[in-house]
Order: C-alpha cells, then sequence, then structure tokens
C-alpha cells in the first residue's frame, strides 16, 4: 500500500479573552508507581468524580508527537473531497444503532432550520471484532493508529480503572481493568471530530451552540488538548464553564456506563460544545478523542462487591428502575440509536434552551434521554 506523506500539524493559538473558566484538580499519573501514589491520586478524584465528573490527567507516556500526528491524520480526512469521505458512511449502520465510520454534517436539524456542523469518524478499537475497510490516508498509517489507540487504552484508560477499583473499594484494582480487556469485543473507538465555523447569524438561531448540553454514554472519555474554545461542563451549582486547554493534559470526562456501575456515585459529567469566543469564531475545530467502554458482556448494574457502594445503599440505577439489566452491547445500541435519529427539530426558546418531544429523547419504555440547557 502506498504511504502518504503527513505535513506537521501545528494548533492555533488560545483565545485571549477572558472567558470563565472551571477550576478542574489535575491528576499526575507520574506518581501512580510510587508508594501511595495511587491512594493519593484517589483522594484527588474524590471530589472530581462526585461533582462534576471533569478532571485533567498529565504525565500520560504519550508524547506530543504522537497526538500531533493524530490531528494531522485527522485534517488529511476531512479534508478529502465529501464523495469520498461518504465510501465510509451508511445512514442504515446509523439507524441501526451502528456508529462506526464516517457521519457527514447535516444529520441532524438543531432547530430553526439550521443543521449540525459536525463531522465524526470513529475507529473501532482492534480487537478483531470490527473489520471495516479505512480510506487510503488513514489505512497507510493504521499500524499507527492501532499503536495510538492501544496507549490510550494501557496508559490512561487502565490506570483510571484502577484509581476507580481503590476509591471503590474493590477487592482487587484490577476487577475493572478485566472488564475492559482491550482484547475483548466492545464498543471503544478513536474518534476525529470536525466542527465548521458557522455564521453569528446561525449561531444565533441555535442558542450559540454546536451541541447542547448532554452525558456521554461510555466509561471514561479522553479529550485530547483542543485550543479552539468551545467545550463547557455544567458544576455542581448549575452554572456553565468553559474548560482550558491546558499544556501536556488530557481532559476526562466520566460518562454513563461507569454512573450505571457505581449506582449514581460517580457523576456522569454534563457538558456542551459552545460557540467558540469572538477571536476564535472563523476558526474550525478539530477534536481527537478516545471513549472507552465496557466490554460488551458486562452487565451495567451496581456493583456488589464494592463496600463503598454497600455502605452508601447504591444498589439501583435507572436501568434497574426500569426493570432492565443491560449489557453494555444492549446499552450502546439502545442508545446510539436514539442518539443518531435524524429527529424533528427542537424547539429553541430566545434563551437558547432545547426542547424535544418526549418520543424523540425515548431510549427504552420509561427511560428518556436528558437534554441539559
Amino acid at each position: 500500500m502506498a504511504t502518504f506523506e503527513i505535513p506537521r500539524y501545528d494548533q492555533v493559538p488560545e483565545t485571549k479573552e477572558d472567558l470563565d473558566w472551571a477550576e478542574l484538580v489535575t491528576i499526575d499519573l507520574s506518581r501512580f508507581d510510587e508508594p501511595g501514589g495511587k491512594e493519593a491520586l484517589v483522594q484527588q478524584l474524590d471530589h472530581a468524580v462526585k461533582n462534576m465528573g471533569f478532571f485533567y490527567v498529565k504525565n500520560f507516556n504519550i508524547a506530543q508527537e504522537e497526538i500531533d500526528r493524530q490531528f494531522a491524520l485527522g485534517r488529511e480526512f476531512y479534508a478529502l473531497p465529501l464523495q469520498e469521505k461518504l465510501k465510509y458512511h451508511s445512514w442504515s449502520d446509523l439507524e441501526r444503532g451502528e456508529y462506526n465510520g464516517y457521519r457527514p454534517a447535516g444529520h441532524r436539524i438543531l432547530g430553526n432550520g439550521i443543521r449540525d456542523n459536525v463531522q465524526v469518524y470513529n475507529i473501532p478499537k482492534f480487537d478483531g471484532h470490527h473489520p471495516r475497510a479505512q480510506p487510503p490516508i488513514l489505512a497507510s498509517h493504521i499500524t499507527e493508529i492501532e499503536a495510538f489507540s492501544r496507549k490510550c487504552h494501557t496508559e490512561v484508560v487502565e490506570k483510571l480503572l484502577r484509581l476507580f477499583a481503590i476509591f471503590l473499594e474493590l477487592p482487587d484494582e484490577d476487577q475493572l481493568v478485566r472488564d475492559h480487556t482491550y482484547d475483548t469485543k466492545g464498543e471503544d473507538h478513536l474518534r476525529y471530530m470536525h466542527y465548521a465555523a458557522r455564521s453569528a447569524h446561525e449561531n444565533a438561531l441555535v442558542g450559540e451552540l454546536y451541541s447542547p448540553g448532554h452525558t456521554d454514554l461510555g466509561t471514561v472519555t479522553l479529550l485530547f488538548r483542543q485550543p479552539v474554545a468551545a467545550l463547557q461542563i455544567l458544576n455542581s451549582d448549575g452554572d456553565w464553564k468553559w474548560v482550558r486547554p491546558q499544556d501536556g493534559t488530557i481532559t476526562i470526562n466520566t460518562c454513563d456506563a461507569l454512573t450505571a456501575l457505581t449506582g449514581g456515585l460517580i457523576k456522569s459529567s454534563i457538558h456542551r460544545v459552545h460557540a467558540p469566543p469572538q477571536d476564535q469564531a472563523g476558526i474550525d475545530r478539530l477534536g481527537v478523542l478516545y471513549f472507552a467502554r465496557p466490554n460488551n458482556h458486562v452487565v451495567l448494574d451496581p456493583l456488589r462487591d464494592s463496600a463503598l457502594l454497600a455502605r452508601l445503599g447504591l444498589t439501583r440505577n435507572v436501568f434497574t428502575d426500569v426493570g432492565k439489566h443491560l449489557t453494555t452491547e444492549e446499552w450502546v445500541k439502545v442508545r446510539q440509536t436514539q442518539q443518531q435519529r435524524p429527529r424533528q427539530e427542537a424547539k429553541i426558546t430566545h434563551d437558547g434552551k432545547y426542547e424535544y418531544k418526549p418520543k424523540d429523547l425515548e431510549i427504552l419504555p420509561g427511560l428518556l434521554a436528558k437534554v441539559y440547557n
């Protein structure tokens, strides 16, 4: 196969505007193997995962050059002609909850006649269960992409899972790692994500949002440093705060499957994508993310052998409350089917609130997705 030369990727400058930034904990993974290091990191995590579900990690053994290469690959993919990208897209797949491959912008009408401005390309983890054709620009670098995907898992996700196991007082700190084995069938994936800049008029029609407030459906999401300010999180006081791009860090958010496994103790972080500030308003936003999920066979009931959950009496979650004991595979399918549905457009109020009909938010009978305003 021909090898495509990939020019270097240079990130754009950060905003100089005075934004209301969130104050987030930074977990230094260089302390992980020190005596007492994991326990000290768990103490740092305690507030973050119970209140906001967002934190940074640093010193995670993935070089900046490797990260920049992934941004460069994403840039090269999105530079392809639309007709070329559409070869890796299937409407019928999306309707069935199959989300890997390409999703073009404009899949959904957000409201007031404005369609979404986001393109997504998902590359499933290399567990042998997700064979997919890749565009030549990515196929020629697939070994490098797999190495990066595996590093996300071993250098970041597995270490966080051990910290969560200690936090939850599980009998074995490797218990959650075993439920997230990379080479076992699962729905983890690497994503290149592209938001196209919109006009001020279009942004105003959709409440200045690229994506309204939501939670992610897996265990944790890794967001590599993105200097175009847009990510906002909802803090425990109910205020939206901007997430600052910190050098040498990955932004981590905890997600729905982890919330289910912990009976609601670990918060599934609520976040949205806002239109960038004025000095970045005309810049497209490219993201590199890694989504970690429990293996497909894992049942998303509260962990029965967590001494902490037992002490707190956390034995139920939103799934068991509607009589369901979903595996990860079942949860991902029903949630993705709901998410990918080209909904009737929302009613967007003058102050930017999104209001949907209940049928557009139904995941399962008795369980509706939430849109946070």
